[in-house]
């Protein structure tokens, strides 16, 4: 192949790489199916599921897209619903009327519905507990409670909800205060940073949900995600296995807050709970 040839093969493949990552992958979401083994788990729940959503980014994310990941879970017709925080970018008050708009579509449970924040749902630098406020007012009605360092029952399952790690207001030591062994329970967790300082997790040792990573949102074969906002950079998506019993899932998300994935798809997740 002349030299000429070649660099044009070579840049209109480039070319097409870039605009598959920009406009198909971000909006390729994936329904991931998996069990969710949880210790002493009431036999009234063995076999229900729950879905999660996490970082839908309302704002940067077009409405026709999370429109369509509202539908599909809607369609999945899950038992528990939970969504592990940012519900959106916030780039001013406009964002909560893009959410007023959303909130009437998302899915919900057939028996509960549940969230807890992440970062950006605490506005600039993550510390503006206004911001927060405003969303989870509107989040609460219609009718999903947000955990804030608390937890709540679900058919004999504790489903503990803790803040932000990057926000000041995040307490594990305070959501899982009243958490003993022989207690069903799973943990929403934003940032999954938040699992390493251990001391403040009461001897916390089943499953945790996170999201925050996107995956990294870009991936190839042979390298690992080149930006992860995660001081621990095990912390990527799946399933991983902490040393000390605890393991956690992360989302690689719905949303995105740079319009680009490459071999990162979004997901959305359902999990079928069994008893352990």
């Amino acid at each position: 192949m002349k030299r000429r040839d070649f660099l044009l093969t070579a840049g209109a493949s480039l070319a097409g790489l870039g605009s598959y990552a920009h406009w198909v992958e971000p909006f390729w979401l994936d329904v991931t199916r998996r069990d969710l083994p949880i210790a002493h788990l009431p036999q009234s729940l063995d076999g229900k599921t729950l879905l999660q959503l996490s970082d839908l980014h309302i704002g940067p994310v077009k409405d026709s897209y999370l429109e369509r990941v509202w539908l599909t879970g809607r369609a999945l017709s899950p038992d528990i619903v939970v969504y592990t925080g940012d519900w959106l970018t916030w780039r001013g008050p406009e964002q909560l009327a893009q959410l007023e708009h959303h909130l009437p579509l998302i899915p919900h449970g057939r028996m509960a519905t549940v969230s807890i924040l992440g970062n950006h749902d605490y506005g600039y630098r993550w510390r503006d507990r206004t911001v927060a406020d405003a969303i989870v007012s509107r989040i609460e009605a219609v009718g999903v409670p947000v955990l804030r360092n608390a937890a709540m029952e679900i058919d004999g399952l504790s489903v503990v909800g803790i803040d932000d790690w990057w926000s000041p207001y995040a307490k594990p030591e305070v959501a899982l205060a009243n958490w003993t062994r022989d207690t069903p329970t799973l943990v929403l967790n934003h940032n999954p940073d938040c699992m390493d300082d251990r001391a403040r997790w009461h001897g916390y040792d089943g499953w945790v949900l996170s999201g925050h990573t996107h995956g990294g949102q870009c991936r190839s074969p042979f390298l690992d995600p080149p930006l992860i906002p995660v001081r621990n950079k095990r912390y990527t998506s799946g399933e991983i296995a902490l040393d000390d019993g605890r393991r956690v899932y992360i989302s690689r998300a719905v949303g995105f807050n740079v319009q680009v994935r490459l071999g990162v798809r979004p997901e959305i997740v359902l999990f079928t709970l069994r008893r352990a």
